[in-house]
């Protein structure tokens, strides 16, 4: 099968040679590597079909298994979905602990700029006075973090279209329903590459005379 194809019960997915030797040592990791990313890129894929309706990207975090960063945003993508940040370089997104630690919003976001004016800036946001200060700071985009759905609308109205908009927290599948994307351009979720729930794959072997 190819990365993405859909599987069903005791399909053959891969047919390996080699000795048994070989073939016994690499087969837990081996199974473990593939039963972790084929869960990702399902749970990925459940996303992507929830909103395919919908003009609105869904985005992986960087909540990831350690050392396994690069393969589960493989996966994600495989499934659908699209990757926000690799790491701490791809672009800013100021949290709390940054505006704590430079002052304001609107300090943090400065200083972003002049240290690296290339990249976009992303401002995290609890509440709407905090969205005023982002967009007054100039913020590309700003997340919308566990606001309740009538919160969510007031703060899309308040941006605008003046920044791209971008909602994460905790968002399940059964959350989907409840909420008016409209307005929204991103959906960030660490469910896609944490709590998965791995595939069952086993491997057999077949003794060549």
């Amino acid at each position: 099968v190819e990365d993405g194809d859909e599987v069903e019960a005791d399909q053959l997915l891969v047919r390996l040679n080699g000795s048994a030797r070989t073939l016994l040592t690499g087969e837990r990791t081996a199974l473990n590597f593939l039963q972790l990313l084929s869960g990702t890129a399902t749970e990925s894929r459940k996303y992507a079909e929830a909103l395919a309706d919908l003009d609105i990207t869904i985005l992986d975090t960087r909540k990831t298994i350690p050392g396994l960063r690069l393969a589960q945003k493989y996966a994600v993508r495989i499934g659908g979905c699209q990757n926000h940040r690799v790491g701490l370089y791809d672009a800013y997104l100021i949290k709390e602990n940054h505006i704590l630690a430079c002052g304001s919003i609107s300090a943090a976001v400065a200083q972003a700029r002049e240290d690296h004016p290339h990249l976009p800036v992303e401002v995290e946001t609890e509440h709407l006075e905090e969205v005023k200060e982002a967009l007054s700071a100039g913020a590309d985009r700003i997340m919308l973090d566990n606001f309740d759905a009538d919160t969510l609308r007031q703060a899309v109205d308040l941006i605008d279209g003046k920044a791209q908009t971008e909602i994460s927290g905790g968002i399940s599948l059964r959350d989907l329903n409840n909420l008016d994307l409209n307005g929204i351009n991103y959906l960030s979720s660490g469910a896609l590459t944490k709590h998965i729930r791995a595939l069952d794959l086993s491997m057999r072997i077949k003794l060549i005379s």
